[in-house]
């Protein structure tokens, strides 16, 4: 206990210590094990791939469904093809493209180069949301990087799975092959969507129950819908995200509630398992494996990312900036480095050079794509000129149906100038100013009371006029004049 308690003190304080620089938790959590494990301090000596393989495939499981849980249809419509393509076709084309150029450039098999181009094939949601948390990247080229990061994985998943059965000679035939693999993903979604479904049915039978059960509720979904696909032999992943996907575009009771908590469960995840990744690597073995390490990550940044991204977006309405910035950002992280430990735990892997090969090359693409996407962004004038004023939600909570949501609007100093009384603004019919906070000073509204830039308004509104709601406030305001740089 006093050694992990240690370790997340250690986490916290580092964490605290490259706050400025925005250092995303998965890397900050991999130095951590690094640091604590054998080839390091030697505290903490872990060589079970198994077990890890184990904890990793629990933490994908909710990963994915959160972020299913997490992508709207709406959100999804605008950009649905280049996504699709990128998340499927595009996964197997990195992979294929990528295994054969590092087998023609190396001395490694045709299977085995496939094996770790399947592993690295998929971009990272956890490293992407972290890296533009804090930075006005265009939205369409943010929304395409994005969603695309939270849906390739479950195909990486699967053909990694697929691949490593070949590898065992498990399958029996090209035709068979290509069966369990339809199955594995027609199978995964279609599982998943009626568990999906079936749950929110349920949910809202059980919607006048202690709020607490609700949060028992999701994680035995979670569990449910993976451990039934994987019975029928189908992508246990794929259908978490599916059912995910289903209920967070259901009404559902407490569903911001439920967002939230899927939210800490994802942070907490993450960290547990990108520390015990940590503590699983081999960093005295990298001085054998850089060179082929940088290969990878050359081969896959440069050659088999932009390759695939120009194929599948050729009719997807976007530019030719937005696309060359697309193919740079497919930063890998946490599925690849999870994904192998698969080949670890099968046996294929004994010298663990996939391993610390994987490893290597994610905190490269982490630390070189994670840092140059926004000076290309920049240069490529991507960098978003306005600040998104979307109000952002806060949870309203009741179980019984409502038409109210509670959003915050924030008058952002940097965009905005001037002041206005309440009584001055132009507000949706039900709308009502609840609360003012300014500077941390809690202000009771009253239609004497002066708005000014800082102020962040908390507001109960009708869900239909959230979007004209900060407009109507913030036409108050005088707008500055930003400069092209921002």
């Amino acid at each position: 206990m006093l050694i992990i308690a240690m370790i997340l003190l250690a986490l916290v304080l580092l964490a605290s210590a490259f706050r400025k620089v925005n250092v995303p938790v998965i890397i900050l959590s991999l130095m951590i094990g690094l640091i604590f494990g054998s080839d390091v301090l030697n505290i903490i000596y872990f060589d079970d791939a198994f077990f890890a393989k184990e904890v990793a495939n629990l933490a994908l499981m909710f990963v994915l469904f959160i972020g299913g849980f997490g992508t709207k249809k709406q959100t999804f419509k605008p950009v649905l093809r280049p996504v699709v393509l990128l998340a499927t076709a595009g996964v197997v084309t990195t992979a294929l493209i990528t295994g054969i150029v590092f087998h023609l450039l190396t001395d490694w098999s045709f299977l085995r180069s496939l094996l770790l181009g399947s592993i690295i094939s998929s971009t990272d949601a956890a490293a992407m949301y972290a890296i533009f948390r804090n930075r006005p990247i265009e939205a369409k080229t943010r929304t395409v990087l994005e969603l695309e990061s939270v849906a390739n994985d479950p195909m990486a998943i699967v053909l990694t799975t697929f691949v490593i059965s070949l590898s065992l000679g498990k399958t029996t035939s090209t035709l068979m092959a290509i069966l369990a693999f339809s199955w594995q993903m027609v199978g995964g979604v279609a599982i998943g969507v009626l568990v999906g479904y079936v749950a929110v049915y349920f949910f809202n039978k059980i919607r006048e129950s202690d709020t607490d059960y609700f949060f028992v509720y999701l994680i035995a979904i979670v569990m449910f819908s993976y451990g039934v696909a994987d019975l029928a032999k189908a992508s246990g992943m794929l259908a978490a995200f599916s059912a995910g996907f289903v209920m967070g575009n259901s009404k559902i009771p407490f569903k911001k509630g439920l967002l939230s908590f899927n939210d800490t469960l994802s942070f907490i995840t993450n960290v547990g398992l990108f520390i015990l990744l940590g503590l699983l690597a081999s960093p005295g073995s990298f001085p054998k494996i850089w060179g082929k390490g940088v290969l990878v990550f050359l081969i896959i940044t440069f050659i088999s990312r932009p390759i695939t991204v120009f194929i599948y977006t050729a009719k997807a309405g976007l530019t030719l900036k937005q696309r060359i910035l697309i193919a740079f950002a497919g930063i890998r992280g946490s599925v690849p480095i999870v994904l192998a430990t698969y080949p670890l735990a099968a046996g294929l892997d004994p010298d663990r050079e996939i391993f610390n090969l994987v490893f290597f090359t994610v905190t490269l693409s982490i630390i070189g794509q994670g840092t140059g996407i926004f000076a290309l962004a920049k240069k490529l004038d991507l960098l978003s000129k306005v600040k998104n004023i979307a109000p952002r939600l806060v949870e309203l909570v009741t179980v019984q149906d409502t038409n109210y949501e509670i959003v915050e609007v924030h008058i952002d100093e940097e965009y905005y100038d001037g002041s206005c009384l309440i009584s001055e603004l132009t507000l949706p019919t039900g709308t009502l100013i609840v609360l003012i906070n300014r500077e941390g000073e809690l202000i009771t509204p009253s239609g004497k009371v002066e708005i000014v830039p800082k102020d962040i308004l908390t507001v109960l509104v009708e869900k239909q006029n959230i979007e004209m709601l900060p407009v109507e406030i913030l036409k108050s305001f005088v707008r500055k004049k930003i400069k092209k740089d921002v």
